[in-house]
């Protein structure tokens, strides 16, 4: 009998890209536990997965410590979480910008991650080693202007990682960021109606990206900012 793959912890996995990696972490076998917050994302997940009996839901807002504390404790056996909580805001140059926004786009992008982590890595080091995975995007390497605060946050994202892994390497945690293009969803075709869709990357394809970052296959890589960029 093969063994029993650990559990995955997945924040923000009821959207167009979270439901792609509960698909894809689900059809590998992997027993999975979701956080949300809206409920008629609940419904869509439920939806898209009746039945499945490795797939759990908990309301959980990952902005708030003793949610996350609660969410991560909650789960059997964690071997991985994968952080796809962030935000987007380009209200254009900094001295056209506020203050409010710059900061909620490090707070929107960055306290997650840094919640998950200090819940997550003692228990993750502790059973001998798993993946912790974020998203960053290529605007942390090659930024674009009038969003500072997103790509500060990104490219932040992506600082967090690599100081993890500093961290917990010898842990046998591995920690890597995915940074993505322009990801192929409904709400960025509405955003963006003129643009060459198909040159952005499918949902499906970053999930399996994610899916070998969390599995076992994965284990020669840490520290990394893998590109998911597609043709964009």
């Amino acid at each position: 009998m093969a063994d029993r793959l650990p559990s995955v912890l997945v924040a923000g996995g009821t959207g167009a890209l979270g439901v792609a990696v509960l698909g894809e972490l689900l059809e590998s076998g992997y027993p999975v536990t979701a956080t949300w917050v809206v409920p008629r994302e609940r419904e869509r997940v439920e939806n898209d997965f009746p039945d499945n009996d490795r797939l759990t839901l908990v309301e959980a807002d990952v902005m708030d410590e003793q949610a996350v504390l609660d969410a991560v404790e909650g789960v059997d056996e964690l071997g991985a979480i994968v952080n796809l909580v962030g935000g987007f805001s380009a209200p254009g140059k900094v001295h056209e910008s506020s203050v409010d926004d710059f900061e909620s786009m490090l707070r929107l992008n960055l306290r997650p991650a840094f919640l998950l982590a200090r819940a997550g890595m003692p228990r993750l080091a502790g059973a001998g080693g798993g993946s912790f995975v974020c998203v960053s995007a290529r605007p942390a390497l090659r930024p674009f202007g009038g969003a500072a605060g997103y790509v500060t946050a990104k490219a932040g994202v992506l600082a967090f990682i690599q100081a993890l892994d500093a961290e917990y390497r010898a842990d046998g945690v591995r920690c890597n960021a995915i940074l993505p293009s322009v990801i192929d969803t409904p709400a960025n075709r509405s955003g963006m109606p003129d643009a060459d869709h198909s040159k952005w990357v499918p949902p499906q394809q970053i999930a399996k990206v994610i899916r070998f970052l969390v599995s076992d296959d994965s284990l020669p890589t840490s520290g990394g900012a893998i590109p998911v960029y597609g043709r964009a």
